[in-house]
């Protein structure tokens, strides 16, 4: 579904360690083809997997990085 020309252009923003933020609303696509929404002005793509709320990010990616840091320290 191409975007008409009169309509602003998506941002994403890409972050290193996290997910994909996008301004919303969003309409994503999933690998079996069925279709998820969200109306919010902007949202957290997963990118890591770990979210149990896949595609949305529920910020499961901060347990592990954490835990890497903390086993660093001792």
């Amino acid at each position: 579904m191409p975007n008409s020309p009169a309509e602003p252009a998506r941002r994403i923003k890409v972050q290193r360690r996290g997910p994909l933020l996008v301004e919303g609303p969003v309409e994503v696509e999933l690998e079996d083809g069925s279709t998820v929404r969200s109306d919010r002005f902007r949202v957290a793509l997963c990118t890591c997997r770990r979210s149990r709320r896949f595609p949305w990010c529920d910020t499961s990616h901060r347990d592990r990085t954490q835990s890497r840091r903390t086993m660093d320290t001792d």
